[in-house]
């Protein structure tokens, strides 16, 4: 078919990326504006050391000898596709460097608190006369306006603040955190979001724009079911460990070997699953005939259910249930994930070569059947870009 080639660079080939984020959120979104194509110069402090998540270790990248880099773990998750320079923004010679690449530049991201860049001039406000085609993305923990605007802001304080942790956990145990920091990794995907809208924009009429995001609002937009359950209801929802507000059986469950998810998600599924367990009665039974009797009876079922599955291996109940067409599913440790054939065939690990040797990182999900997502750039130690791009007219052409 004509055309059906892919090409050897992604969608935002061209499209040009000032980088002054640090710790996950901002670095996830350009991370991944680098995957799709664009050039990314990432801006770090040299008084520092770079960005703080290059010491969020162990483990790091070693060189060649087995010693630690600069490269935590942590910081090459997402820091590929970009470039590395040093440039302190606290001196007039940094940032009259900083307006110089942000005149190039079609973005740039900026995670500072609120106000913190007013000082230096290269605030929003400073630069939009200048720069009126710029796309200035400003990442912070409440945002640029209301009460908590000054407030700094952190992944586990935006979970905490945005009610997240109040959902999750078990129902007599403490609020938890996701194991990861979620709220930062959501809060990157808006920006990004946020950032294509306004490079459409600006590609129609040449303007460009401040895009406000923050993490608590992002934690907040991501509540989803259970946000807006309680604005119709007016309940506050409860802690219920992994098991699901509107959907019964819908879980983790011990097995004889481990735990198995059933995800028991309509009526004709519930029979099945039922019948697999040698309990089709339940399905005449009022209690749990349907989906809203099983969630108003809820703990009955489950005094029925829990000693029903143990008495079956993991792999059995998902091979038989599977064989149904009633959703299933294995709880993997990440050495399971990684070792998958799943994870093979999707490219999910891949391998890059950085300065310091090779090493192990996550692709991107994303799949073009035209533009696809590269990876160009290794993550970089801290600096190493700094002489090329410095002593460059044309640095985002590197």
């Amino acid at each position: 078919m004509v055309g059906s080639e892919l090409l050897p660079h992604g969608a935002l080939k061209g499209v040009k990326v000032l980088d002054l984020s640090r710790i996950l959120a901002g670095p996830t979104c350009t991370q991944l504006l680098g995957d799709l194509g664009a050039t990314v110069i990432k801006v770090e402090n040299p008084k520092s050391g770079g960005d703080d998540t290059r010491q969020w270790g162990p483990p790091y990248a070693t060189d060649h000898n087995g010693n630690d880099t600069d490269m935590s773990a942590y910081f090459m998750s997402a820091n590929r596709n970009k470039l590395s320079v040093a440039i302190d923004i606290a001196s007039p010679e940094g940032q009259q460097t900083i307006r110089d690449l942000a005149a190039q530049a079609d973005i740039l991201i900026e995670n500072f608190k609120p106000g913190g860049l007013k000082k230096y001039g290269l605030d929003y406000a400073s630069l939009r006369d200048e720069l009126p085609g710029l796309i200035y993305c400003s990442i912070s923990g409440y945002g640029q306006t209301g009460p908590n605007s000054h407030k700094p802001g952190y992944d586990l304080m935006a979970q905490g603040y945005g009610g997240i942790m109040s959902l999750t956990g078990e129902p007599d145990g403490e609020p938890m955190k996701v194991g990861v920091g979620i709220t930062d990794v959501m809060c990157g995907m808006y920006a990004t979001v946020g950032i294509l809208a306004a490079l459409r924009h600006q590609e129609q009429t040449g303007e460009g724009q401040q895009i406000d995001v923050a993490l608590v609002d992002s934690q907040i937009a991501w509540l989803i079911s259970e946000g807006v359950n309680y604005l119709t209801s007016g309940q506050v929802p409860e802690r219920r460990g992994n098991g699901h507000p509107n959907i019964k059986p819908y879980g983790v469950y011990e097995t004889n070997d481990g735990h198995v998810i059933l995800a028991v998600g309509n009526d004709s599924q519930f029979g099945r699953f039922a019948e697999f367990l040698g309990l089709s009665g339940l399905t005449k039974d009022p209690r749990f005939s349907s989906n809203p009797a099983r969630l108003q009876n809820r703990e009955a079922l489950d005094d029925i259910l829990i000693p029903a599955v143990q008495r079956y291996s993991t792999q059995n109940i998902i091979e038989n249930l599977e064989a149904l067409k009633v959703p299933v599913g294995p709880v993997q440790n990440l050495q399971e994930v990684f070792a998958s054939d799943q994870v093979a065939a999707r490219d999910m690990q891949i391998a890059m070569e950085t300065e310091a040797g090779p090493v192990q990182l996550i692709g991107n999900p994303l799949n073009f059947s035209r533009t696809p997502v590269t990876y160009r750039h290794a993550p970089r130690e801290f600096g190493a870009d700094s002489d090329e791009i410095l002593s460059s007219d044309t640095p985002f052409e590197i």
